[in-house]
């Protein structure tokens, strides 16, 4: 008879990675509750135990402004960006990419109006706990620069994906990728992407032959 080996435990989390668990587990009821939304409830969502989200975070505010920070953080649309192949047509990769950003900035925009429309402000953005959360992502990690950064890294991301048409261009891969990214980010209920990148590409007015 051999003895049965022992039951390993699984590592335990970081405070990092439980931190994030319990952000993942709570924006979809922030998105739905905004600062409504219990601790209870995300305790419930997590599978944990209230008192752990209160280990994790030093109160429901904290954890409302992580979840606002996660809904900004641009790592997630970056990495669905350097996934689209450059090898598919230019009108492709762009539509991809307008529609990776668009669900980006709807889900942003679902979290911030449901915490702002409940009453949550970020009074503590400026001078709060550890000098503020301003440019910050969840987890205390710095952003450099913040927003100003985010915006950068997503023009790059999207530039490398003009890049391999630049011989084809008028304007360099540089310039379309903010007129892009302004057509995009000021759009509300204008064209659809593919819409937007027809425009983007062949501009608004109908051929020459058929304009008369």
């Amino acid at each position: 008879m051999t003895d049965s080996p022992a039951r390993r435990r699984a590592p335990a989390m970081s405070t990092e990675q439980r931190r994030a668990m319990i952000v993942a587990a709570a924006l979809p009821l922030v998105a739905e509750h905004g600062a409504a939304v219990t601790t209870s409830q995300i305790a419930r969502a997590a599978g944990i135990g209230e008192g752990t989200v209160f280990r994790a975070f030093g109160d429901k505010d904290e954890l409302l402004d992580a979840c606002l920070i996660e809904a900004m953080n641009p790592d997630h649309v970056l990495r669905e960006l350097a996934s689209i192949s450059l090898d598919e047509p230019l009108p492709d990769r762009l539509t991809q990419a307008a529609e990776a950003l668009h669900a980006h900035l709807g889900r942003m925009g679902t979290v911030i109006g449901a915490l702002h429309g409940t009453g949550h402000r970020r009074e503590r953005g400026r001078g709060g706990r550890e000098g503020g959360r301003e440019g910050t992502r969840e987890g205390d990690r710095p952003i450099p620069g913040g927003r100003e950064a985010s915006m950068k890294a997503t023009r790059e991301a999207v530039v490398e994906l003009i890049e391999p048409d630049r011989p084809a261009l008028r304007l360099e891969p540089e310039q379309i990728a903010s007129v892009f990214l302004g057509m995009l980010f000021t759009r509300s209920q204008g064209p659809s992407p593919e819409e937007l990148v027809d425009i983007l590409l062949h501009g608004a007015l109908k051929s020459r032959e058929n304009a008369a």
